[in-house]
């Protein structure tokens, strides 16, 4: 039995979650990585310095060979993306086998999708399903759970977020944007099932804020409304975990310094989203970047990000941060390698079916993205 597959491993990030894994799992982990191509797989073990490294040929369209990663390993690890597109059909195989499954999704309506078809049996068969393990959606969800801990639990809290980075996007992210911005309806109806669905916490509150654009003056930005699947993952450990509080609110924003750069990017994020509803048009923007590529090594080592926090429980008030470098994909590739790490070596809270990062991993993933060099601080 191998205690981590990864799948995928022949993308993009896949290789940078391979490359980070050869540096830093212990030399016990049992571990393999997964594709299509025998190929492919072999040329990235060759580039690992791994002769020793197991290879799985699997593809996403056939169920049997998923069945087969399933249930030779601990956890499995997918970075093929979109996941709209090509996801469930894992996640499936890993609930009925019982096996956790960790992703990097950002695709609020996959989410919803996997909760709707795949929670329960997860949860009969011990199954964790950790979606949005790197930068969608560990700096939010993680930055929270460890600003929580600073603050009384037996009073109101309420969180802002607030995120600025400085990056390039790959091939894979900017194709998983455009087609999340396509299916808004589609994603706005399975939201409405899965709330119907889930419920909300007994005796406590549990709410996102109304955000809308405005100065923060304590910290010299303008805060725009971020429709990301962020504040959803945050709300849903807020959700399950008592120690938010009696009545937790969450606010997300992105931070920008400069006026004309807000003006200028909600013009852009407007253009995206319209071209994105039509398919003549979509195709045009997908053909714009080519999946399966990403910024080059001189690129991520001059990028960063920052989330700064602001928090109110009672009457005190404390200001947290995260911060580290290449958010898309050195410390995402850190992320999601820390957090495989984390579910199969570590001793965690018994849980099962869908679960974020917090619920699932909570102290021993924030410990490992420290020691990692990701920095969470109370300012």
């Amino acid at each position: 039995m191998l205690d981590i597959v990864l799948f995928g491993a022949t993308g993009f990030t896949g290789g940078l979650t391979a490359e980070y894994l050869a540096r830093h799992a212990p030399p016990t982990l049992r571990w393999a990585i997964a594709g299509r191509d025998r190929a492919k797989l072999a040329a990235v073990r060759d580039r690992l310095g791994l002769p020793e490294l197991e290879l799985l040929v699997a593809d996403a369209g056939d169920p049997a060979s998923l069945k087969a990663v399933a249930e030779s390993t601990r956890v499995v690890v997918s970075t093929v993306g979109p996941y709209l597109t090509h996801g469930e059909p894992l996640v499936a195989a890993c609930a009925e086998a019982g096996t956790d499954y960790l992703d990097l999704t950002g695709e609020p309506e996959f989410v919803d999708r996997v909760y709707l078809g795949h929670h329960a049996r997860a949860v009969e068969t011990g199954a964790r399903i950790v979606h949005s393990a790197g930068f969608d959606s560990i700096p939010y969800d993680l930055g929270v759970y460890f600003t929580v801990k600073q603050l009384p639990r037996d009073v109101p809290i309420t969180v802002e977020g607030f995120f600025r980075a400085s990056a390039a996007i790959s091939g894979g992210t900017f194709h998983s944007a455009v087609l999340v911005m396509s299916r808004l309806r589609e994603a706005s109806r399975l939201a409405t099932q899965r709330r119907r669905a889930e419920g909300r916490p007994a005796g406590r509150r549990v709410r996102g804020m109304k955000v809308r654009p405005r100065r923060v003056d304590e910290l010299a930005l303008w805060g725009l409304p971020a429709p990301t699947i962020d504040p959803l993952v945050v709300l849903r450990s807020a959700r399950a975990l008592e120690s938010y509080g009696p009545d937790f609110r969450y606010g997300h924003y992105l931070g920008i310094k400069r006026l004309p750069s807000v003006v200028g990017l909600v013009g852009g994020v407007a253009a995206v989203a319209g071209l994105a509803q039509v398919p003549f048009t979509r195709d045009w923007l997908l053909s714009r970047r080519e999946a399966g590529t990403g910024p080059s090594p001189e690129q991520r080592a001059k990028s960063w990000f920052k989330v700064t926090f602001l928090a109110r429980a009672g009457t005190e008030r404390i200001t947290t941060e995260v911060t580290g470098g290449d958010p898309g994909y050195d410390e995402t590739a850190k992320m999601l390698g820390e957090s495989a790490l984390c579910l199969a070596l570590d001793d965690l809270p018994a849980t099962a079916g869908q679960v974020t990062t917090a619920v699932a991993m909570g102290d021993a993933l924030l410990d490992r993205l420290v020691a990692a060099g990701i920095r969470f601080a109370v300012r």
